[in-house]
């Protein structure tokens, strides 16, 4: 909870510097590949907002936004996740209440991310999550964005 004499550290602009998954024995990957780009962005009023994407997503043969095909869709949505909601923070974790995502799982339920601040960067942990039919965490690391 914000308050004068202790701001909320987490308010303002994350740029994506890693993303990557392991699973139980430590394998590592990377779901958007390892150039992905994203940005995270807490406000003061308690909504986040998230967008990552991988790097070199191809265009849709069409300028229509309705007209792809389902390969060029199924492409766009395994090379991009979005959500937005409201955050709050319990103890080590900051737990995202989910309102709208990419993903329809995801709209209406909670996403519970473990947090540590080091300097300027923010590295979130999932618990265990399944992606590509097996469990693994998250961990996604974030620099505070500097104003341009």
């Amino acid at each position: 909870m914000k308050t004068e004499e202790s701001p909320d550290p987490f308010v303002g602009t994350w740029k994506l510097i890693s993303n990557e998954t392991k699973d139980a024995s430590g394998e590592v990957s990377h779901p958007f590949g390892k150039d992905a780009t994203g940005y995270l962005i807490y406000n003061q009023d308690g909504y986040v907002a998230l967008t990552i994407m991988g790097a070199n997503r191809g265009s849709f043969a069409s300028a229509d936004i309705r007209a792809g095909s389902l390969e060029d869709k199924q492409a766009a949505f395994d090379s991009y996740l979005t959500y937005c909601g409201t955050y709050e923070v319990k103890g080590d974790k900051v737990v995202h209440h989910v309102e709208q995502c990419l993903f329809p799982n995801w709209s209406g339920a909670d996403q519970e991310r473990f947090f540590r601040f080091s300097g300027d960067q923010l590295v979130l942990r999932t618990p265990p999550l399944a992606v590509g039919g097996e469990a693994r965490t998250l961990y996604v690391t974030w620099q505070r964005a500097t104003p341009r």
